[in-house]
């Protein structure tokens, strides 16, 4: 897999290279999710959370994260083509995988300036704002309503073309 710029990190890597852009003055923000059939709400909220800051940090889902919270038939990209995808938007600084159900750990660890979530969360009901808090962060909402996700685009293929050729 070739990605341009090399975009995918480990979270290790990751801890050192944030850490440099904040000591730059450079604010990092941090955008998670499975991104499993990237439609144009993933593209908005990208877009959007790219404006929150100098630098988007994509946490994307690991195929273990995702089949233990969507069931055994997610994700249905796998992972490394998800990271692929991602790694050619302009927006998507850096990329990486993680196993964990929740991004907190990823959080704790990376210490983003912004944690951003989409439309579909509030700043109060976002399971990680107590972690982003502690060390200084703050949470933000951003994106277009929520009138895309993955689940709905598979229901509608099914719906159209299941069980039919």
């Amino acid at each position: 897999m070739t990605l341009p710029e090399d975009k995918l990190r480990t979270i290790d890597e990751l801890v050192e290279e944030c850490a440099r852009w904040q000591d730059e003055g450079l604010e990092v923000v941090l955008v998670n999710g499975a991104f499993d059939l990237p439609h144009v709400g993933h593209l908005r909220y990208l877009a959007a959370a790219r404006t929150l800051g100098d630098r988007l940090v994509a946490a994307v889902n690991s195929d273990l994260s995702v089949r233990s919270s969507k069931g055994v038939r997610r994700p249905i990209i796998p992972e490394a083509e998800r990271v692929e995808i991602l790694s050619h938007l302009w927006m998507v600084d850096r990329i990486c995988l993680f196993d964990s159900p929740m991004v907190a750990p990823v959080l704790e660890k990376l210490r983003p300036d912004v944690h951003a979530k989409g439309t579909d969360y509030t700043v109060e009901s976002v399971p990680e704002r107590d972690v982003v808090e502690a060390y200084g962060g703050r949470t933000a909402i951003c994106g277009d309503p929520k009138d895309h996700a993955t689940t709905d685009l598979i229901g509608i293929i099914l719906e159209r073309f299941g069980g039919t050729e």
